[in-house]
C-alpha cells in the first residue's frame, strides 16, 4: 500500500514534549517562520529537517505527519 503525507502533527508533538515553537527554533537554530510553515502545511519538511526535529522533541519521524493511505486504481484486464 502507498501513502502520502497528510496534515503536519508537529504542534501536537511539541505539546506532548512540553516544548514551545520558540524552544524548538532555538534548539535547532531555525527561523520561527520556517517552523510555522511546516505546522500550517505551507511547506513539507525535508527528511533531514524532520529527523532533526524528531530527535530534538523525542518522537519518531513517522509521527510528524498524518499518513494517508492511497488506494491503488482498479486493475483493468
Amino acid at each position: 500500500m502507498k501513502f502520502e503525507l497528510g496534515r503536519c502533527l508537529l504542534l501536537e508533538r511539541l505539546a506532548e514534549a512540553h516544548m514551545t515553537i520558540g524552544q524548538l527554533t532555538e534548539a535547532l537554530h531555525y527561523k520561527h517562520e520556517r517552523i510555522n510553515d511546516f505546522i500550517e502545511n505551507k511547506r513539507m519538511m525535508p527528511l533531514k529537517t524532520a529527523i532533526s526535529i524528531a530527535d530534538t522533541i523525542g518522537c519518531s519521524v513517522n509521527n510528524l505527519y498524518e499518513l494517508v493511505a492511497i488506494e491503488p486504481p482498479p486493475r483493468v484486464e
